[in-house]
């Protein structure tokens, strides 16, 4: 365990910058306050969100210059007054939505979310915000059945793999638009996969693979596949938005506006299907502690799947915390399944 007054290594993004224009800063930490928890990192990783940051086309993103990075894998190496000095040594995880590209944290000890001894930090990392996204979209959004089938934009990615590992246990079918590429590994893992570069030729597959549509649409990208998505819905059906990932111009609040009207709009239709935006900070302030126990059921549930060899986490590229700007750049190819994690 490392000395509690050791430095820390952070990853900093100083503007609307290429990769290359990270910036690399040692300081020192303040000792642990009140209700904090100092975390020796042993993993973070790359996300869309630090892509879309990059560009400043993150909803409430901080001002530049700040330090990204959205969750973290690592060990309590001390806390503050107010703080179990039992956590002490205890293997941890977070969601941060910033502050996690860093070798050290300071992190308020009632978001910390256990993790088993044993596990590979990588592979743990792969599956924090993953995991959790997944696990809620499926369960807790979508409540998709055995027996039923989906469809999963962006199969390829992150989220994909892990929302398709988590269905296919379930018993549920899944169809996974990915580029061809990709389509060989998403059959190792039980998916169905359709190629998205002709949006009409993949749908015409979609209705054929399910003539009576699918029973729900994970959406990571918004604009015009959002009434794709729609159209492909059985009765019943739900279709979860989670992200604008398409929308790379304009004016970034006005576009999310739309797409909620759009969604609540769809809402109103009389034939029993249902439409919403998924966002994994939902009740963080008006339910804190309930947000914080669903964080914790739920993560508990996917590091068990991993434990009981169930879930096989696809990291795409691991690198050193210092070569950030690498990771980007091998997150935002697409060219690897899976998600890019970074080792302080």
């Amino acid at each position: 365990m490392s000395r509690t007054d050791d430095p820390t290594v952070e990853i900093v993004l100083p503007g609307v910058v290429e990769p290359d224009g990270l910036q690399v800063r040692t300081r020192d930490l303040a000792a642990p306050g009140r209700g904090e928890a100092l975390v020796d990192v042993e993993a973070t990783g790359v996300s869309f969100a630090e892509q879309a940051m990059r560009r400043n086309r993150y909803p409430g993103q901080p001002r530049f210059p700040f330090v990204p990075g959205y969750d973290v894998v690592g060990r309590v190496t001390a806390v503050g007054a107010g703080v179990d000095p039992a956590l002490v040594g205890q293997r941890v995880a977070a969601l941060t939505k910033t502050g996690g590209w860093a070798s050290r944290v300071l992190l308020d000890a009632r978001d910390l979310l256990p993790v088993p001894e044993g596990l590979d930090a990588g592979e743990v990392e792969s599956l924090v915000v993953n995991g959790i996204t997944a696990w809620q979209m499926l369960h807790r959004t979508a409540q998709v059945a055995p027996g039923q089938t989906v469809l999963v934009h962006g199969a390829n990615g992150g989220v994909g793999t892990t929302l398709a590992q988590l269905a296919r246990h379930h018993g549920v079918r899944v169809i996974g638009a990915a580029r061809p590429r990709h389509h060989d590994a998403l059959r190792r893992l039980g998916v169905e996969p359709v190629d998205p570069s002709d949006p009409a030729a993949m749908d015409a597959q979609v209705r054929a693979l399910a003539p009576g549509g699918v029973d729900a649409v994970f959406d990571n990208l918004g604009g015009p596949t959002l009434l794709r998505s729609w159209r492909l819905l059985a009765p019943g059906g739900w279709l979860v938005s989670s992200s604008i990932a398409s929308v790379t111009s304009g004016n970034l609040v006005w576009a999310f506006l739309r797409l909620l009207a759009r969604l609540a709009l769809w809402n109103l239709a009389p034939n029993g299907r249902h439409a919403g935006f998924y966002d994994i900070w939902a009740g963080h302030r008006t339910r804190p502690g309930r947000f914080r126990a669903h964080l914790r059921t739920d993560l508990d549930a996917v590091l068990a799947l991993l434990v009981a060899g169930v879930l096989v986490p696809e990291v795409a590229a691991r690198l050193p915390l210092t070569e950030a700007a690498e990771g980007l750049r091998v997150a935002e190819e697409r060219t690897r399944l899976g998600k890019v994690v970074l080792l302080p």
